[in-house]
C-alpha cells in the first residue's frame, strides 16, 4: 500500500470538482469561507478549472474535462494534496477519462472526499494500491465554527493524528440554505452505536437483541469501502478489482465500512446481496456500517439493521453500526486502505489507523 505524505506548514492545497463544483449557494459561499480560512493558516490553494463550473449532468463540467482535470491535478506538481469540491451524481460517467495508469506510476498524494467521491478514493485503493482519505468535501471547511470532525480531518490531512473517536450527536436536518451558508451542522441527535458480535450478542431491538452486558468489542483489518451506492455500479464493471485487492491482503483481512445515500433500506439489502455474491466479502474482518440516510426507515418489517444482518451474519465477523460515516454528518475520515483497529464498549467507539 502506497501512502502519500501529509500536507505540511505552507502546502499546497488542490481542489477538483470531479463531481459537483461549487457553483450555486449554500456551496459558493461556503467554499469562498473555506479558501479563507486555509489562507490564514498559512497555505498555498491551486482551484482546478472546473471547480465553479456548472456545464454538466451530475457534475461540474463535460465527463471529458472532469476526467482530465482529475487525473492531471493527481500527477502536477503544482499542488500537495488533492480535496473534492463535492458530491454529486454522475462521477462514474468521467472514469474512462481518467488515467490510472499515469495515476499509479505519479507520486502518492493525499486525495479526500465522499459520497459520489468513492469514484476515486476506492479506485484509488483498489486499483492503484494508494492509500486515500474517505471525508469531507471542501465546502464543509467554510462552516463558522469548524464542528470536531471537520478539525479532525484537517488533523488527519496533516498527519497530526491517525486516531478519531466517534462524536456525542448527528444531524438529522440540515438547516444551511442560501441565506444562511456558513451555518455549522445541527447536530441534535444522540448517537447510539449499534452491535452484532459473532456470539449472536446484539444491542439491536429489531434482531432480537437484548444484551443487558457491557462489551468490549475489537475490530481489526484494512480499511476499505464507501458509499455503497457508488459501489455497487463500479461492481462487474473493468474498474472492478476488488476480489483481487482481497485476495492480495487476505492476510491483514479487510474491514468493510459502508454508508448510503439514495438507498433505501430494500436497496440496501439488495446491495448487500450484491457485493456478497460478486466475493466482495471474501476474507472480511469486520464492518463498520455508517448510518443510512434512510435512518429510521422501515419498509415491510425492514429496517436498516435488517438489511444489512443476513449478509453481514454469515461471516461471523464484529460489526458496529450507525456510525459517523456519510450522509448524516459529522463523519469521521477515514484512510482507506490503511490499517485500523476500531473499539467500542457499545456505548462509544474509536477508530485508530496505521500507515503500513
Amino acid at each position: 500500500m502506497r501512502y502519500p505524505e501529509f500536507l505540511s506548514p505552507g502546502g499546497t492545497i488542490g481542489f477538483v470538482a470531479p463531481s459537483f463544483g461549487c457553483a450555486t449557494e449554500p456551496y459558493l459561499s461556503a467554499f469562498d469561507n473555506a479558501q479563507r480560512k486555509w489562507k490564514e493558516m498559512g497555505y498555498r490553494l491551486q482551484l482546478g478549472p472546473n471547480c465553479y463550473a456548472q456545464e454538466g449532468v451530475g457534475i461540474s463540467s463535460t465527463p471529458p474535462k472532469c476526467g482530465a482535470e482529475l487525473w492531471q491535478s493527481y500527477c502536477s506538481a503544482d499542488n500537495d494534496v488533492l480535496i473534492s469540491c463535492g458530491g454529486g451524481e454522475l462521477m462514474c460517467e468521467i472514469l474512462d477519462y481518467v488515467d490510472f495508469e499515469k495515476i499509479r506510476q505519479a507520486r502518492p498524494k493525499w486525495y479526500m472526499g465522499f459520497s459520489d467521491n468513492t469514484n476515486m478514493t476506492f479506485l484509488l485503493t483498489t486499483l492503484c494500491d494508494t492509500a486515500s482519505i474517505y471525508g469531507p468535501c471542501a465546502a464543509a471547511f467554510g462552516m463558522e465554527p469548524w464542528h470536531p470532525s471537520i478539525q479532525d480531518a484537517m488533523a488527519l490531512l496533516t498527519g497530526h493524528r491517525l486516531r478519531f473517536a466517534g462524536y456525542d450527536k448527528w444531524e438529522r436536518e440540515w438547516l444551511k440554505d442560501e441565506e444562511h451558508p456558513l451555518l455549522p451542522y445541527n447536530v441534535t441527535e444522540p448517537s447510539v452505536i449499534r452491535y452484532i458480535l459473532p456470539d449472536g450478542r446484539t444491542n439491536v431491538e429489531s434482531l432480537g437483541g437484548a444484551a443487558a452486558d457491557t462489551p468490549q468489542i475489537e475490530l481489526r483489518g484494512r480499511l476499505l469501502g464507501g458509499c455503497m451506492d457508488c459501489l455497487v455500479n463500479l461492481l462487474g464493471t473493468k474498474y472492478d478489482r476488488v476480489t483481487e485487492f482481497a485476495e492480495r491482503y487476505r492476510d491483514d483481512g479487510i474491514l468493510w465500512f459502508l454508508e448510503s445515500c439514495d438507498l433505501n433500506v430494500m436497496s440496501i439489502r439488495r446491495a448487500m446481496w450484491q457485493m456478497e455474491h460478486a466475493g466482495w466479502f471474501e476474507h472480511c474482518s469486520g464492518f463498520l456500517i455508517g448510518r443510512p440516510l434512510c435512518h429510521g426507515q422501515e419498509m415491510m418489517g425492514l429496517d436498516q439493521y435488517g438489511a444489512v444482518y443476513e449478509t453481514i451474519r454469515k461471516y461471523n465477523v464484529p460489526v458496529l453500526m450507525d456510525l459517523d460515516i456519510g450522509h448524516l454528518s459529522p463523519m469521521m475520515p477515514l484512510i482507506c486502505g490503511s490499517m485500523a483497529r476500531a473499539e467500542s464498549d457499545g456505548t462509544h467507539y474509536s477508530v485508530e489507523m496505521a500507515l503500513r
